[in-house]
């Protein structure tokens, strides 16, 4: 918006406190430091809710691929030739055949449910090879009974490296007597944590042979993992496969997995952005009230400037640029306070769970160990194209109001 010399002067001279005129500056600074609390409430609860659907994808995708091939009742008796379908199949990057079933581990008088998954270790080391935190992988191999397991696991038995553990399979040898429950001890060679507190709290990885000998499957597995090169196009990549496939395997992708979790995230993404929304549009309505203010404590001075020259058109500019500047300071302050609190948002965290006593992140609950963040630049420029939006709307009725004061009623007196 272009201004003559003398429009930008008066704004100017609009914005900084006047003789007698220090309420209407206070609203003014109120307006400004209200727009830029709700423009940093909304690019810090966006950038923590993105952060937090991209943690959670990312392990959980890291662990589980972007799909698996489930065989009918737990068992992939042909997976050799699924696995070589799959990866002759556009699109799929990676498919790697798996065992994985729900047992009980013990040790020393304690129990807990764990998930049992058998691969390949050449598979599994990308995955958690750097997430490791005691021992190693590389004594993990076929019949030397040892495995890893994830941190909280381990917290929760009092495991630790060199530990032997119990897993017990109810579904063991079958006698005259009835079925014998198989109970077999390994030694504990690394421990992991993926970040997720779930799979860190249930996982026991292992050989895949070590498993297929224990579940009693023989050379079967129960399921194919399948990695592609685009997660979000997942289910027309498959499309061709999962029609070769009918009828003997079923195929479920990371959406149909965690459809619940994900889309409980996205509802309260959106219900979240709507609610914060209303805080911008508050602040909106105090520079609403401050540009009447200054329009009624001004309107001498307006009635003046019209009988020298001054045009309707050209007052407008004046106010709307007054409100405008206020919002668009607001904006900035509020994007530059949400990054710094972005920056330091675990120390933020950290500070107010020691003044409160309470733990705020607790991972049984929220699943990830630390407050995650992932600004969009996208939803970041649509925030402050909201507030200066919003902003100039507020200045339209204040600076119409001043366009349209008559000079000869004004000074009829004076």
């Amino acid at each position: 918006m272009l201004l003559s010399r003398y429009e930008r002067m008066i704004a100017r001279r609009y914005l900084l406190p006047g003789k007698g005129e220090a309420f209407i500056f206070l609203v003014a600074s109120i307006s400004l430091v209200a727009v830029m609390l709700g423009v940093a409430a909304l690019v810090i609860v966006m950038s923590v809710m993105n952060g937090f659907r991209a943690e959670l994808f990312d392990k959980i995708v890291g662990l589980n691929g972007h799909a698996v091939i489930q065989g009918v009742g737990g068992r992939l008796p042909d997976w050799r030739e699924i696995v070589a379908e799959a990866r002759r199949t556009p699109g799929v990057t990676s498919a790697t055949p798996m065992v994985e079933q729900p047992l009980a581990a013990t040790y020393n008088g304690r129990a807990e449910g764990v998930l049992v998954r058998g691969v390949r270790m050449a598979d599994v080391k990308p995955v958690i090879g750097d997430k490791l935190v005691m021992g190693t992988l590389a004594g993990i191999a076929p019949g030397t009974g040892r495995i890893a397991i994830g941190s909280r696991l381990a917290e929760a038995l009092g495991a630790q490296v060199g530990s032997e553990i119990s897993l017990f399979n109810p579904q063991g040898q079958a006698t005259p007597f009835g079925t014998v429950p198989r109970i077999v001890n390994y030694t504990v060679g690394a421990i992991f944590e993926i970040g997720l507190y779930d799979y860190d709290k249930a996982y026991v990885i292992m050989p895949i042979e070590d498993a297929q000998t224990l579940l009693l499957l023989g050379d079967n597995v129960s399921q194919i993992e399948l990695q592609t090169v685009d997660p979000d196009k997942v289910a027309p990549i498959l499309a061709p496969l999962a029609d070769k496939l009918r009828g003997g395997a079923v195929i479920a992708d990371w959406r149909s997995m965690n459809a619940q979790l994900f889309q409980a995230l996205e509802v309260e993404r959106v219900a979240m952005f709507t609610v914060l929304s209303i805080i911008i549009l508050v602040a909106v309505f105090n520079i609403l009230s401050s540009l009447i203010m200054l329009v009624r404590a001004k309107t001498r001075d307006i009635a003046i400037l019209r009988t020298m020259g001054a045009t309707r058109v050209g007052l407008m500019r004046i106010f709307m640029v007054v409100g405008t500047t206020i919002g668009a300071l607001g904006t900035l302050a509020g994007l530059a306070l949400g990054f710094v609190f972005l920056f330091y948002r675990q120390a933020v965290v950290n500070l107010v769970q020691l003044v409160t006593g309470q733990n705020l992140w607790d991972p049984s609950i929220r699943y990830l160990t630390e407050l995650p963040s992932k600004p969009d630049p996208v939803e970041i420029v649509i925030i402050a194209l909201m507030a200066l939006v919003f902003s100039f709307l507020a200045t339209l009725y204040p600076a119409w109001k001043a366009a349209s004061t008559d000079p000869v009623q004004v000074l009829r007196y004076e």
